[in-house]
């Protein structure tokens, strides 16, 4: 009999998960499973059976998938960005009138911190149980290879092998592979990808991808899963999206990650490019910015906090003109910028034309030049002064 109340672990039938789930169950917890779609590509059927098999109470599966581009992905592109569940989770958590939230995330990553961070935001009386980080549980079960040797012991079925013992998370933003030999089994050689480019025109309104049209075949996508998930298959098969990087994690230390991230690459890149367009000089250093706090907020678990919601807001504001149509090339792991059109650009021929004089007038920058001199001509006199002596 269970002594110790319910608790909510975030689940997804993974070795690091199935072997939480039966840990919890025999510290007397009543387990109740959340499984969180978000597009990746998985029998979650055979998930639910599997966790009740072992031990869960209950197992609740959501597709949350329009949700996680529309409130999460579109948000990154908007930022510039390039690195729910626990949202969710929560939701359940509260519904069911559990105590306690668990996650299988180690003690020395950055996903422990973004769960954690986010539950005490959205329900701060809420206990999170962290195996990872709890000498019984790690001194039973040091690493993957105890994992894996407890999970044969209660035969529980794992997707990982000692020889192939690489970490894999899939949703519809990226698949990531980390832990063991941080190799990419799966990912799409660019030389081996079709030698025929594929063409496509991305239009933009307000900073977020509304529609994306292939002009080989003359097929759009409109909605933010539809296209997203199109992006992810056209983009995916040429080889483009494929990143090998070194992450500095917020407690210290430094962990090697590899990336498959298709549609939000080309997004990323087709964005850019409408930006440099329509957004004001001065508005986009700013952005800049406020980009890269974006970044460091969303990866450090701040999702919910008031500089967060206050840097959203900021980015939003300054996509309100980001407008327009981007046609890409993309060929084995390239992607080619062809041309672009917005009804709201910033760009005119005239000015900068060497053919024509337009409404600009050259001897206007004689005295933009003398203006700005008068700060470097102070400085070199005062300098010379100080040398002198």
């Amino acid at each position: 009999m269970s002594t110790k109340g319910s608790v909510v672990l975030a689940y997804s039938g993974s070795l690091d998960t199935s072997c939480t789930l039966l840990w919890l169950k025999e510290q007397g917890y009543d387990v109740i499973a959340y499984l969180a779609n978000i597009g990746q590509k998985e029998d979650f059927e055979e998930a639910r059976k599997n966790a009740l098999k072992f031990g869960a109470k209950k197992v609740f599966i959501e597709d949350v998938g329009r949700e996680f581009v529309a409130e999460f992905i579109w948000p990154a592109i908007q930022s510039s960005a390039l690195p729910c569940i626990a949202c969710k989770q929560m939701e359940i958590t509260q519904w069911k009138g559990a105590k306690y939230m668990s996650h299988s995330t180690t003690g020395n990553g950055n996903n422990q911190v973004q769960f954690e961070l986010i539950c005490y935001s959205l329900a701060p009386q809420i206990k999170v149980i962290a195996p990872w980080r709890m000498p019984k549980f790690y001194n039973q079960l040091k690493g993957r290879n105890d994992l894996m040797e407890y999970a044969k012991q209660h035969r529980i079925p794992i997707p990982v092998t000692p020889k192939n013992s690489w970490s894999m998370d899939e949703n519809l933003m990226h698949i990531s592979y980390e832990a063991g030999i941080p190799e990419n089994p799966k990912n799409q050689d660019p030389a081996k990808a079709p030698n025929t480019p594929d063409i496509l025109e991305i239009e933009f309104k307000k900073g977020v991808p509304v529609k994306v049209t292939n002009v080989k075949d003359g097929t759009t996508h409109q909605t933010s899963l539809e296209l997203f998930m199109y992006l992810n298959e056209v983009v995916g098969k040429q080889g483009v999206g494929c990143i090998d990087i070194m992450e500095n994690c917020f407690i210290g230390m430094k962990s090697r990650g590899i990336y498959q991230a298709p549609a939000s690459t080309i997004l990323y890149l087709a964005h850019l490019d409408t930006k440099a367009f329509t957004m004001d000089q001065e508005v986009r250093k700013i952005k800049q910015g406020l980009g890269l706090k974006f970044v460091e907020l969303v990866d450090t678990g701040f999702w919910y906090s008031p500089e967060c919601e206050f840097v959203c807001h900021c980015i939003a504001k300054s996509q309100e003109q980001v407008e327009g149509k981007v046609q890409v090339s993309v060929l084995e792991g390239q992607v080619y910028i062809l041309g672009q059109e917005s009804p709201l650009s910033l760009y005119k021929e005239e000015p900068v034309s060497m053919n024509a004089q337009g409404d600009y007038q050259p001897i206007d920058a004689t005295g933009f030049i003398n203006i700005n001199s008068l700060r470097l001509k102070e400085y070199h006199r005062l300098q010379s002064k100080v040398t002198a002596k």
